[in-house]
């Protein structure tokens, strides 16, 4: 079952990336500052030339009329909007798409815990599960990588989810990948051995690891398959 994305993007040339919130897009030969939703590196997708899909944005406190949402790598199309996988496992919980996640129904979303705030609490038969979310765009050979610049953010969510298992409560992160053509998973020791090294441990504490490839189209996000993962350091 695939989810509806907004209509009417428009294909674009990339320019230039001033900042991480900001790109500069060409759009029938006039050039536009258009907002990056991702604040990734992105530097293997984004470069001069690249071919983009932008959303035409309104507001009048917005200081850019366009968001840069898609990039195509080759024909491969690829989101580069990190709030999109939210929006798309809320689709997949209320549509029990994910088999990991069988029976188990949406508590609340956004559920601050401590000092953290996860993306979903889920419920089933009086246990509860905290599930966190991430986006990846990252692939090498056939490999997704996360994440593609350190985020301390991240390091902390894993540690505090393995924390958080009890009698109670499990827990598990769920990598989804914004574009169909990876093949296995490892988190990216070489970039943020910190986080890679958080995750792995995290796992071995009992925190699920679960990643999914989706397909995506100028207009719809469609869930494609479960990849397995390694989380060995070795194979830097």
């Amino acid at each position: 079952m695939k989810m509806s994305l907004s209509t009417g993007l428009i294909e674009a040339e990339f320019v230039a990336r001033p900042n991480r919130f900001l790109s500069k897009v060409r759009i029938e030969g006039k050039v536009y500052d258009s907002h990056v939703p991702d604040p990734g590196r992105l530097k293997e997708l984004l470069f001069p030339g690249a071919r983009v899909l932008v959303e035409p944005k309104t507001g009048e406190n917005r200081k850019t009329k366009f968001a840069t949402v898609m990039v195509y790598s080759g024909d491969e199309l690829i989101s580069i909007n990190s709030q999109l996988p939210n929006r798309f496992v809320r689709h997949c919980l209320d549509n029990a798409l994910l088999p990991e996640f069988q029976g188990w129904r949406v508590k609340k979303q956004e559920y601050t815990l401590g000092k953290s705030r996860f993306d979903f609490l889920l419920e089933k038969e009086g246990k509860e599960k905290l599930l966190e979310v991430k986006s990846a765009t990252l692939v090498e050979e056939g490999i997704v990588r996360f994440p593609d610049a350190v985020t301390s953010r991240g390091r902390r969510h894993v540690l505090h989810l393995a924390d958080s298992i009890n009698s109670e409560r499990s827990a598990a992160v769920l990598f989804i990948v914004q574009r169909s053509d990876a093949v296995s998973f490892e988190p990216h020791w070489g970039r943020d051995p910190q986080f890679a090294q958080a995750l792995q441990d995290s796992v071995n504490k009992g925190v699920e690891l679960i990643v999914y490839t989706t397909r995506l189209k100028p207009e719809s996000m469609t869930l494609k398959s479960s990849i397995p993962f390694n989380l060995e350091r070795e194979h830097v």
